[in-house]
């Protein structure tokens, strides 16, 4: 192998590593002290997993993923409703575009919202009595082939 194609896988594996590395570690200032944890979301064609941070109090649902500029595809939030009821969202503050999965007390996805617009005070609706919602980066609905009807499970719970 020639020195410049060892350099170049070099390269491409310190590259890749990194990258796994800042996915694996992202952790924005804004999200210090949310809960975090696993979540699998279990579709008929397989399972995917988000790591998630969980906005367990009303000061953390009202702030959410507010002035995250950037996030991984595979990172969400959960927002967990108790008692469930309807829920309203916005994307005040929020830059980065956000699909919304809503659950029932199952778990069971029960109405999706996809690429919820950046900055925008429109009002996102449930659709209905729901238990939580979870927030993931725009597109990643299609891409992964969520459908409503498809389950999430919370996998594990950190802090």
């Amino acid at each position: 192998m020639k020195r410049s194609s060892i350099a170049g896988l070099a390269l491409l594996l310190v590259v890749a590593m990194a990258s796994a590395q800042t996915t694996k570690d992202f952790q924005p200032t804004q999200l210090r002290g949310f809960p975090t944890g696993t979540l699998d979301i279990l579709r008929s064609g397989g399972r995917d997993t988000l790591h998630i941070w969980i906005a367990d109090t009303e000061a953390r649902q009202e702030q959410g993923l507010m002035w995250i500029r950037d996030m991984p595809a595979d990172y969400g939030m959960l927002f967990p409703v108790s008692p469930p009821r309807n829920f309203y969202l916005w994307m005040k503050n929020t830059y980065v575009p956000l699909d919304m999965l809503f659950y029932d007390g199952t778990g069971r996805v029960s109405h999706i919202q996809e690429h919820a617009t950046p900055l925008s005070e429109a009002t996102i609706d449930s659709g209905g009595v729901v238990s939580g919602v979870v927030e993931m980066l725009g597109g990643e609905v299609a891409r992964r082939g969520i459908k409503v009807g498809d389950r999430l499970v919370l996998t594990s719970r950190g802090n």
